[in-house]
């Protein structure tokens, strides 16, 4: 129904544990909630465009608002999970970038999705299982990971064990991709040694 709205933020901010954002369009102000990541990234009196997701819960209309349109599609494909709502599904998109969450599902790294506030193993077994097929395509639209997959299940393994969140370790991996001495290493020891150094 609505794609996208672009106009002035006239407000953002935090209102119990949820980022609400009003946008201001040719003088009527949309109030939607985004995820926190998109929410720290606007400030008031800045013109944005917000790609948008409506929902009605309760024959009440809740808009959600995005930064770009694959984190909009991709929230509308973990909807489709059973046990996923819209809280969870903010969560996963502020808890891992689009890439290393389609990534997370499609190899069926459950240690990864875990790392989400909210998510058990069994949810995260659910997301794999339900969207591995569905999500095939974006990998093909998105940059390919350059981290081996058993590596980097080890490596999220070890540092999830250390008490490092999901969006530490989804930031330490795309690092070391970049990292020739990681590149030449076949040894997940390796890895993980770089990504504690990274993240200390």
């Amino acid at each position: 129904m609505i794609g996208f709205l672009t106009g002035r933020v006239t407000a953002v901010g935090s209102i119990q544990g949820k980022w609400l954002v009003t946008l201001e369009v040719q003088g009527v102000g949309w109030e939607m909630q985004v995820g926190q990541r998109c929410g720290q990234g606007l400030t008031v009196g800045q013109t944005v465009q917000l790609f948008t997701h409506l929902q009605m819960r309760d024959e009440q209309p809740l808009l959600y608002g995005f930064g770009t349109q694959p984190e909009r599609d991709l929230f509308r494909q973990l909807l489709r999970v059973n046990g996923v709502g819209a809280q969870l599904a903010l969560a996963l998109l502020d808890a891992l970038a689009p890439v290393d969450l389609v990534q997370a599902i499609v190899s069926g790294n459950t240690a990864l999705l875990s790392q989400t506030p909210g998510v058990g193993p069994k949810t995260a077994q659910r997301l794999s299982l339900e969207l591995r097929q569905h999500l095939h395509r974006w990998q093909g639209e998105m940059p390919v990971s350059g981290v081996p997959a058993a590596i980097r299940e080890e490596v999220t393994l070890t540092l999830a064990a250390l008490g490092y969140s999901g969006g530490e370790i989804s930031h330490a991996l795309r690092q070391l991709e970049r990292d020739q001495q990681c590149q030449e290493a076949q040894d997940a020891e390796v890895w993980i040694r770089r990504a504690i150094r990274l993240l200390s």
